[in-house]
């Protein structure tokens, strides 16, 4: 394993980090969860395989994550790792609620310390519940109290905010959304770059940009397939960040045992400035392929659920995405593209199919455009307007091709094509 210097810290730490947000599941009685004693040997064979740095949050797996890492760190692996968790901002309701958390998370964790604890997601309106709840004083309090090492946040806005919260305190650590296709949203390349000349570790979230790099559409293949050094495409994508001085550890969030093995291999191979000048330009030509074919960014991080009208939003964005980076050319991909449709076809269509299979994640028409999504979404995606596309395409059978970047159709309304269809409820929606 290859280890790099974490900012200003005294640490070195793995250049592949562990993210607990994705762990492995299984399916019991239709319910996907985690599945406990396979995620404990998973996370046990990174640690094996060199693996230093552990990212959870309060929220991964409905709040199971923190206690199967606890769980995981026995037997003499808490002492292997940094452990990293992070106060859970935007639930928040008062300041005497900081304690709690923190307590309850260490409990679960069965550490007596933290090596960093991180202010959740903060952009505009959290950065507000920092400054009015003070929690920068709770904070200092719990670390001269021997319970946290080292402070940081974790970002998803825009760069004028970051940099204003990266002057408002002297953070140890800063986790930035960063990827090829990512360097101009969010912290951006500038961020990343003012965090480093800051002294700030800087941690990376969404290195596939929740798996979609993962899985490229065929122009992106090609370019790949010519390129000087055969890398998988998750290998492009990780080293493409490992290449940067300003990175310290990339996160990823492995749900398999192989994708530890896969991984680990990668950064046995990584190093600042390891990309020539002619691989850079490869991974330019790769983002400009993903960009002509995904339909919407979601990274499917989750944040924007639970829907109260039970539509699974990441998962309705994931099947269109699918679709439009599927190549439409020989049987074999015909037929894949045929199966993403039909799986979709699968999910609840209305309310009355809903009841009948609640766990199954209801499909784009039950969305009634309540925009309580909208303001917990990372990426600021106006997700009723991205569900409208989704429900053209998989719903009223439109082409792909209309929705794609380069073209710039009216988005359909969800509800007024509905309306029009025969039969205006949930149950006569046409899809």
């Amino acid at each position: 394993m290859e280890y790099r210097q974490m900012g200003s810290l005294d640490w070195k730490v793995s250049a592949l980090g562990f993210g607990c947000m994705r762990l492995p599941t299984s399916r019991r009685f239709l319910v996907k969860s985690v599945d406990t004693q396979e995620a404990i040997g998973t996370i046990r064979m990174g640690i094996d395989h060199g693996i230093n740095y552990f990212d959870t949050a309060y929220p991964y797996h409905l709040g199971r994550s923190e206690t199967i890492v606890g769980e995981a760190l026995q037997d003499g692996y808490r002492e292997r790792v940094k452990l990293v968790t992070k106060l859970p901002v935007m639930l928040m309701r008062k300041a005497d609620q900081f304690d709690s958390y923190l307590e309850g998370q260490m409990r679960k964790l069965k550490t007596d310390y933290l090596d960093s604890y991180l202010l959740h997601g903060l952009n505009t309106a959290n950065f507000k519940k920092v400054q009015r709840f003070e929690l920068i004083d709770k904070l200092e309090r719990a670390r001269d109290a021997g319970k946290i090492r080292h402070l940081g946040f974790s970002f998803h806005d825009t760069l004028p905010v970051f940099k204003k919260i990266a002057n408002y305190y002297p953070w140890d650590l800063v986790m930035i959304q960063h990827n090829y296709m990512d360097t101009g949203i969010q912290a951006t390349n500038e961020g990343l770059a003012y965090a480093h000349e800051k002294g700030m570790a800087v941690v990376i979230m969404e290195p596939v940009k929740g798996g979609m790099l993962a899985n490229p559409p065929k122009e992106a293949l090609d370019i790949m397939a010519k390129a000087p050094i055969k890398r998988t495409p998750v290998d492009w994508a990780l080293q493409f960040l490992w290449n940067k001085n300003e990175v310290g550890v990339v996160l990823s969030g492995m749900s398999s045992r192989e994708q530890v093995e896969e991984n680990c291999k990668s950064a046995n191979h990584s190093g600042v400035g390891a990309l020539a000048p002619e691989e850079l330009e490869i991974i330019e030509q790769l983002a400009d392929a993903f960009r002509r074919r995904i339909i919407v960014g979601c990274t499917a991080c989750g944040y924007c659920g639970p829907c109260k009208q039970g539509v699974d939003i990441p998962g309705c964005f994931a099947i269109l995405n699918n679709v439009a980076l599927a190549e439409q050319g020989n049987f074999t991909q015909k037929m894949s593209t045929w199966l993403i449709k039909r799986g979709y076809k699968k999910k609840p269509q209305n309310e009355k199919q809903l009841k009948k299979n609640p766990d199954a994640g209801g499909a784009a028409s039950l969305c009634t455009a309540c925009g309580a999504c909208i303001k917990k979404c990372p990426q600021e995606l106006d997700i009723p307007a991205e569900l409208a596309k989704v429900h053209a395409v998989l719903g009223r059978g439109e082409k792909v091709e209309k929705y794609l970047p380069w073209m710039t159709p009216d988005v359909p309304s969800l509800h007024s094509n509905r309306a029009q269809s025969a039969g205006s409820s949930h149950e006569n929606a046409d899809v």
